[in-house]
Formats: structure tokens, sequence, C-alpha cells
């Protein structure tokens, strides 16, 4: 693999830094879009970062945030310890520009078992959260401010194994809350909010119900468009749905 170092803008949830990463931290970076991300890289050198810009202030600033870390080493699985967290913060107004959290194995030739006991409450969206969501006809994907909290956040089924990276938070074609999220293998897929039991440190999920994008009941092949659940033919360009 190169070692080369490439200028790149990589987001956060209060704004973004201009860096010069290498190519694994841009596979790190990458949830499956065109954008590169902050969070699933963690803490850079800051003499690598160039400049950065700030969503509260509406400006771009020469230099390096500040970059803020602690090291909890808490275990939240067997074999599963949050080694570090931290933010890179606007030395301007103090707003948060991106968080990110690092994860290490104990063990790194056994695999992460049993989560540790959490409550079962099922987590909910506060419904001002809820309103501020842009409701269409298919899913929708633009996050809010306290929603986008979670992109990058691992996510792990309820046995505890990793499925993916969290990207945001929408509403289906049924207009129910959903998590969209990158899986292992590198397909964007939607978790059901209800089948998610806690957000923290990771996404912790319980029985979830995954709806693949390319399986989702009613989307047209032909142009993409999100029907009714049981249309027979698509409403916008009148092909007919498999």
């Amino acid at each position: 693999m190169s070692a080369e170092l490439r200028l790149k803008k990589l987001r956060g949830s209060g704004g973004y830094v201009m860096a010069t990463v290498n190519d694994q931290q841009q596979m790190k970076g990458n949830l499956g879009g065109p954008d590169l991300f902050l969070a699933p890289i963690g803490r850079l050198d800051s003499q690598k970062i160039t400049k950065y810009f700030c969503n509260t202030c509406e400006k771009e600033f020469e230099g390096t945030p500040k970059i803020e870390y602690e090291n909890p080493n808490e275990e939240v699985a067997e074999n599963l310890v949050l080694a570090e967290k931290g933010q890179y913060i606007c030395n301007s107004c103090n707003a948060v520009i991106a968080e990110y959290r690092e994860f290490k194995k104990q063990n790194e030739t056994v695999g992460v078992g049993v989560a540790k006991p959490i409550e079962t409450t099922t987590q909910s969206i506060p419904s001002k959260i809820i309103e501020q969501i842009q409701i269409k006809p298919e899913i929708s994907t633009q996050p809010t401010t306290e929603i986008s909290l979670i992109e990058g956040l691992s996510v792990y089924d309820e046995s505890a194994r990793k499925i993916g990276i969290a990207k945001q938070v929408g509403i289906d074609s049924n207009q129910l809350v959903v998590l969209i999220i990158i899986k292992n293998d590198g397909v964007e897929a939607s978790i059901l909010w209800n089948n998610i039991r806690k957000v923290g440190e990771v996404i912790l999920l319980g029985n979830p119900t995954v709806i693949p994008e390319r399986i989702q009941q009613g989307k047209c092949t032909s142009c993409g468009f999100s029907n009714k659940e049981g249309s027979k033919f698509c409403e916008e360009c009148g092909n007919k749905i498999q």
C-alpha cells in the first residue's frame, strides 16, 4: 500500500479540516460516499492539518483546531476496550468540529465477545429532532446537528459483533425513523430506530431489522423512485415493480 500523503478535506459534524493523510487513513475515513470523515480516522498529527472550517463561525481558519482527548480504557464488550476518545475544537468559538473514538481488542487473536450489560429500554429520538428531518417519499438523509453526532460510530449487533459504521439518520418510505449504516461489506443499509438498544460510545442493537437499500420494497429498479409498499407499477415512470 502506498505511503504517499495527500491533502484531503475531512468532514465532521461541525465543520471540516484540511489535512494530509495516507492511503490507510483515507480508507478509514471513507464511509461509502464521495466524502471523507474525521470520526473513523481518529486523532491526526496537528502538523498534518493546514486549515479548518467551523460551521458555527461560518469561517475558515489557517492552522489546526484544538485537539482534546482522553484515554478511558473502558471495556465496552468482552475483548473490546474504548482506548481513546477526543474532539477537534474551534480555537475561536470552542465549537466541536468533529468527535472520534478509537477501540482496541485486548487480544488480537480472538474475536469480540458479549457486550457489557446495558439498559433494555428502547431509545427514542426526541420529537423536536424528528420534526427537523425533512420527510420525503424516499429515505431522507438530511442530518440535524444533534443526529449527526452519531456519524462514524461503530455499530454492533446483539451478539457484540461489529456490523458496520453509522452514516446518518433518515426517514424511510413508510415514514419510519431509520439509522443508515455502511455495513462491513461496504453496502449501505437501514436499521429501524426502534431496534437500537443504546447509543453511547458505540451503537448497540437488539434483534435489528436491517433493510438493504437495494431490495427495499416499492423502489423502482428503472428510475429509483420509492413507491408505496404494495404498488405494482411505478408512479413516476410506469415501470412494473418487481
